[in-house]
Order: structure tokens, then C-alpha cells, then sequence
């Protein structure tokens, strides 16, 4: 069964850039796409961006332009390179692993594992 360890995250200010890791144990990425999800104070979980494994990636429009995916297929690893932080941009953010269709992958509920979650705070 995959595991996932997310490193990275932690206190920023507004125009600052911040890079998350994700990497996964037990398993291996191939096969999987990968995503981030990410979670504010009071709100539902919103999806953030995903890497499929033909290499095509894409993203919530509140990131694109700012945020990018990438995955190292050596290292077991996803990254997400965030550049330009603003205020709304704080969350807990999360990566995930699974096989959702096209139509699908930005529900929670089509990724099947998770990793535990790393805060990220950028303050204005």
C-alpha cells in the first residue's frame, strides 16, 4: 500500500515562493496521477493541481501561473513549486495518488491515498 510523507510548507509573506515535496513509500508513483489539494480555516477541500502520467498537468485557476507540479519518477517524488504567495493562499495542503478519469479528478473523492497534510501560512 503507498504511503505518502509530505515535507515543506511553513510561515511565508505575501510575494514570497515556497516549495512542498510528497513522497511516496510502500509503493510506487507509476501508474498514478498526483495531485494537491488543499484545505482552508472553514472550507472544503479544493483542488490545486495535478501531474497525470503522460506528464500533462493542470491546475485550479486561482494557482495557474503561480504554482507548478512536477514529479521525479527516480526519487518517488512529487513537488509543488509555489511562486508569488498571497494571503488566500494559506491552507493545509495535501498530495494524493490515484486514478481519477478526466472528468473527475478534481473531487477529493476520486483519489484513493493522502498524504497527512502540511500548513502552509503566508502572511500579508
Amino acid at each position: 500500500q503507498v504511503q505518502l510523507t509530505e515535507a515543506g510548507g511553513g510561515l511565508v509573506e505575501t510575494g514570497d515562493s515556497l516549495a512542498l515535496s510528497c513522497a511516496a513509500t510502500g509503493g510506487s508513483f507509476s501508474g498514478y496521477k498526483l495531485a494537491y489539494f488543499r484545505q482552508a480555516p472553514g472550507k472544503a477541500r479544493e483542488f490545486v493541481a495535478v501531474s497525470w502520467t503522460d506528464g500533462r498537468t493542470y491546475y485550479a485557476d486561482s494557482v495557474k501561473g503561480r504554482f507548478t507540479i512536477s514529479r521525479d519518477r527516480s526519487k518517488n517524488t512529487i513537488y509543488l513549486q509555489m511562486n508569488s504567495l498571497e494571503p488566500e493562499d494559506t491552507a493545509v495542503y495535501y498530495c494524493a495518488a490515484g486514478r481519477p478519469i478526466m472528468s473527475s479528478f478534481r473531487y477529493e473523492s476520486s483519489w484513493i491515498y493522502w498524504g497527512q497534510g502540511t500548513q502552509v501560512t503566508v502572511s500579508s
